[in-house]
This record gives structure tokens, sequence and C-alpha cells, in this order.
């Protein structure tokens, strides 16, 4: 019996919703089926300043849920939490109409926000001889940190706490804690909780990706995002966002709601060492302490969904953080969805997880693509390359994504 099944149903907390957009996809169906196609949403881009490169870009439809005043005065940021928070609630089967909105949080992880709206704006105003009148007078509550979050509570009448999560790339993963944790505390009945990002609308992540020498190019952009491979040179900025409706498991039981999975554990940590370099022991030690709070061991996962963004010290430092816990066991079976659409910053860790829980129904796990060569120095004993991989049965999904500054993350999802 794990850690979470011996706590009162009351403390335990289950996925009863999903609403995503990705690059590969605007719904979970159509997200899991190009991820096992091997299909790629990598796209040629061009950017301010930095010009033609690559990204992961997202075509959802922005006028389901806003309005085009709506649209007008707010933010990409705001418009991807706004259509995921929607189709999440939808897919849910919630009562919406008749739900208390005093009692629903919005807790969405972000790697950074503002950055856009700010460059835009200077960008007009140099336009104008630097002329502040023509500055537009939406700036602040486009750029105030909250604003993701804030965007989804105007549109859906949500009175409850809405607020962001920054937490660099480990964002995603952040942002479901923080609202599993406000059901555990009784702060809210349903939590919107997941991470959202607009990251290709800023030139400034491009060029200092491109600067440190660690931004992704190649001929064929589906073959762009390649972690793990010896050739690979850096990483694919992509966009989108993915919001989970979690609940109590007692209230999705007595409302008989699907359940995609539940929270068994998790954990947060600080590598305290650089800016940018990751720390492989407090990798490790992040890993290592979700599984004691899960009450699992290593073995007992079934699928570990990597952080690798293609970069190449980063790859590196997390195989051997991997292999120190899962490399006695090859039965694990390891994969990266960053491959596929590359690194959605905030949104990363919420859309890789998204990505493998349908695995608890076909029993498959999908794969790393674009792996042609394998870094020895990124072997592991149970990566699934290229293609899709059947087994028997599916259990627990672990979810690492990790971040700049040292911020390192870890989510276990059981089988509901």
């Amino acid at each position: 019996m794990t850690a979470a099944e011996q706590k009162p149903n009351e403390q335990r907390i289950v996925i009863t919703g999903i609403g995503l957009t990705s690059p590969l996809g605007d719904d979970l169906a159509t997200l899991r089926q190009n991820l096992l196609a091997g299909k790629s949403g990598v796209s040629p881009y061009n950017i301010r300043y930095v010009g033609d490169t690559l990204a992961g870009i997202c075509e959802f439809d922005t006028s389901k849920h806003q309005t085009r005043k709506e649209l007008r005065r707010g933010t990409r940021a705001g418009s991807i939490a706004t259509y995921c928070c929607n189709e999440s609630v939808i897919n849910s089967g919630l009562d919406w109409e008749n739900i208390d909105k005093s009692r629903v949080g919005i807790y969405l992880g972000v790697t950074e926000h503002g950055n856009v709206e700010t460059e835009n704006e200077v960008y007009e105003l140099q336009q104008f001889d630097y002329d502040v009148s023509v500055w537009n007078h939406f700036h602040n509550p486009r750029t105030v940190a909250n604003n993701p979050a804030g965007e989804p509570a105007l549109n859906m009448g949500i009175t409850g706490p809405h607020y962001t999560v920054g937490a660099a790339c480990a964002a995603g993963n952040a942002g479901f804690i923080q609202g599993a944790q406000m059901l555990m505390l009784g702060d809210c009945d349903v939590a919107l909780a997941g991470g959202v990002s607009e990251s290709i609308h800023t030139f400034g992540i491009f060029a200092s990706f491109k600067s440190q020498g660690a931004l992704a190019n190649h001929s064929n952009p589906s073959k762009a995002s390649r972690p793990f491979d010896i050739d690979r040179n850096g990483i694919v900025v992509s966009e989108g966002g993915c919001v989970y409706t979690l609940e109590r498991r007692s209230d999705a039981l007595a409302r008989g709601a699907t359940m995609y999975g539940e929270l068994i554990g998790y954990a947060i940590n600080t590598d305290a060492t650089d800016f940018v370099l990751p720390n492989p022991q407090r990798q490790t030690e992040c890993v290592r302490l979700a599984l004691s709070r899960a009450g699992l061991s290593a073995d007992q996962i079934s699928i570990v969904s990597t952080h690798a963004t293609g970069t190449t010290s980063g790859d590196i430092q997390e195989s051997a953080a991997l292999r120190t816990i899962f490399d006695e066991h090859p039965t694990v079976h390891i994969n990266n969805t960053k491959s596929f659409f590359g690194h959605a910053m905030g949104a990363a860790g919420a859309l890789e997880l998204a990505g493998n829980l349908p695995s608890f129904d076909d029993n498959t796990i999908h794969a790393t693509i674009n792996v042609d060569n394998l870094d020895p120095e990124c072997a592991l004993a149970g990566l699934v390359m290229n293609q899709p991989r059947e087994t028997t049965s599916v259990n627990y999904v672990l979810n690492n994504s990790f971040g700049m500054l040292g911020i390192n993350s870890t989510l276990i999802i059981g089988r509901p």
C-alpha cells in the first residue's frame, strides 16, 4: 500500500480533467496519437532580431473561449491559460454552472512573464521616436506576474484564489503541486493547476540561448530536438499550456467522475550550486524524496518522464542522476517528450505528464524520438528510443522537471 492509499479520501488528490494546447494538438487524444506516431511538432520560425530559427507553435482556436475584446487587451499566456482552464473544466464533467466559484483556485506555473509585452511595447515606442503617449495603457495588467492566472479567472468568473508560481522550467510541476497542497489544506474544493508558456514570442529567450550556444539548429526541423543523441546541439523553444482539474478523491467519487490518475508523491528541492548548470546529486535527492513520500521503491515506477532538453551538459547530468536510481531496474521505462516539440518552458512538466497518462489505459510507452546515435554518457537501461514500447501494465508515472537557478521537481502519479 502506498503512502497516498493510507490517507483518508479527503486528503487524496486526483486528476479529473485535462485541458491543453501543444505543438502536437489541442487535446489529450490528439497529443497522444501524435506521440505514439512519432510525429514532430517543430516548425521553422522567424523572430525579431534573431531571424530564422525553429520553434514549437500552438494553433488552438483563440476565439473558442474568449471575445475579441479579451484577446485585444490580454496576453498570449493569458489566452493559452484561458483556453486550457476552460477545456479542463469541460473535460472534467463538473456541473460548472452550479459550482461555488469562490471555492475554485487557479495555480499556474510560469517560467517568466511580461517579456513579450515589454519587448513589443519598446519596439513600437522606437517607431514613434520614443513618444510614451503611444505606450499601451493595458501594459501594467498585462505584465504583472499573476496575469496568466488572472485572465482565466476573469473569463470564467472564478472568485477563489488565483496566482502564478514562478519556478523556471520546473513550473508545470510546481503549479500542480501548489494546487494539490491547497486542496489538502482545504483552501479550495477544485484546483485548476498546471503550467503555461508564451516563450516563443520573446526574442530575448532565443537570443540568450543562442549566445550560450544552446539554441538548437538543424536543416530538418523535425530532427532539431534530439535529447540524448550525440549530435544534439541545444534547445528548441516551444509555447503551450496544460491545466489539470484537481479534486479530492472523496469529491470525485461522490460525483462519479472519471479519474486520470492520483497524486502519489512529490518533491521540490534546490541545487544551490550554479545559475544554469544542473547538479545530479541534488536531482537524485529530489527523486528519492518523492519516492520516499510515495512509499514506493524505484523498481515500482513504470515510466520515468525525463526533463532532458537537448543541451550537451544538461542531458549528461540528468542521465547520471537517473542511472544512480534506476539503472539496476531495466523494467523501468524512460522516455522524453521534448524530442517531439521542444521545450515548453513553464508548461513543459505539465504537458509531458499529460502525454504519459494514457499509458495507464493502453500499456504503451511513447518513445524518445531522434536518438539516431545514443551518446554513451546518456545511456540509460530503460530508455525507450524511436519506437513506442508495449508493456504488461503501467502503475506509476514519475515526472521530472528541472530549471535554472537549480530548482528541481518530481511528481509521481499513480493509476486511478
